[in-house]
């Protein structure tokens, strides 16, 4: 695997934990009306476990870990688009915040 190889290795993969995260987070609230959404969701999360421990012993902690905080902005794009919550300006800000802060916190020279 050529991507476990990279220079942005942990980081990439801290990412895809982030988005495995929110991703059964999504299917665990469908999973309140169909239980095989439930298992669908533990799955996924499983997954975003596993890849956050392969990414923490890639990357330096105080890099990878704040990119955690892309399973927020996944979560939102999830409300907006998959359970039709409203997603106003002020959210869309605070995910510009957020991505902002997390760009600064995992740049490196």
């Amino acid at each position: 695997m050529e991507l476990l190889k990279s220079k942005h290795a942990g980081k990439a993969l801290m990412i895809m934990s982030a988005w495995c995260t929110a991703t059964g987070q999504l299917f665990w609230k469908w999973g309140l009306a169909n239980l095989l959404y439930l298992g669908i969701g533990f799955v996924f999360y499983g997954i975003g476990a596993i890849l956050m421990i392969k990414s923490l012993s890639l990357e330096k902690l105080s890099v990878a870990y704040p990119l955690m905080a892309c399973s927020y902005i996944f979560a939102l794009l999830y409300g907006g688009l998959l359970l039709g919550e409203t997603v106003n300006l002020q959210k869309g800000i605070a995910v510009l915040l957020l991505i902002l802060g997390v760009a600064c916190i995992s740049y490196e020279k």
